[in-house]
């Protein structure tokens, strides 16, 4: 079984990243492969609305840009995704939109090829405004006919500066409650 962790903070080591390595963590500690995919830094547009990808069905976004179609793979590869953004003014990273957008709409119109694996939202917040950017992520989920894994409270970390997480004692013991769940949910349907 695979995971893979996407970063949408432009931070590379930001409080997004410790808060997926924490669920990373307990994944592995289950024998299940995760990759951290970091997408924060990358150039990725939204979707043009263009149906390139519904007329061609080879699961592949029409728009050259950046890595977008190697995560669209990746993805649909994948027995398990979760999706890690900070939270901006109450809402997801563009990079996390975007990928929500694009890969949203190649795998609605190849044929749901997202159906019936498992996802899970991952907020780094420094207050308020994280119940959004859970929502949002979980909503790409659920349209996606995916199966949606929570844990113990909202699966978010609070801090401001990177590294600051590390000291959300509930933030950390969400996260690996998450993790725990995510792989009971993985071997059940994989048993």
């Amino acid at each position: 079984m695979k995971v893979v962790l996407f970063n949408g903070s432009p931070r590379k080591k930001g409080n997004t990243h410790y808060c997926l390595t924490i669920v990373k963590e307990e994944l592995e500690s289950e024998g299940i492969e995760c990759e951290i995919m970091w997408i924060g830094a990358e150039k990725l547009n939204g979707c043009h609305s263009c149906y390139k990808c519904a007329e061609s069905m080879d699961q592949k976004c029409i728009q050259n840009d950046d890595k977008m179609n190697e995560y669209i793979a990746k993805m649909i590869a994948a027995d398990g995704i979760i999706l890690g953004s900070p939270t901006y003014f109450s809402d997801v990273s563009t990079n996390i939109k975007a990928l929500i957008e694009r890969a949203g709409f190649v795998c609605k119109r190849n044929g749901g090829l997202l159906r019936h694996k498992v996802g899970a939202a991952v907020v780094a917040v420094r207050r308020q405004g994280a119940n959004h950017v859970f929502s949002t992520i979980n909503f790409f989920f659920l349209i996606a006919e995916m199966f949606v894994v929570g844990s113990t409270y909202w699966n978010l970390g609070m801090g401001l500066e990177p590294g600051d997480v590390k000291h959300d004692k509930e933030g950390i013991d969400t996260f690996k409650n998450l993790g725990n769940n995510f792989a009971f949910l993985l071997k059940k349907l994989h048993s």
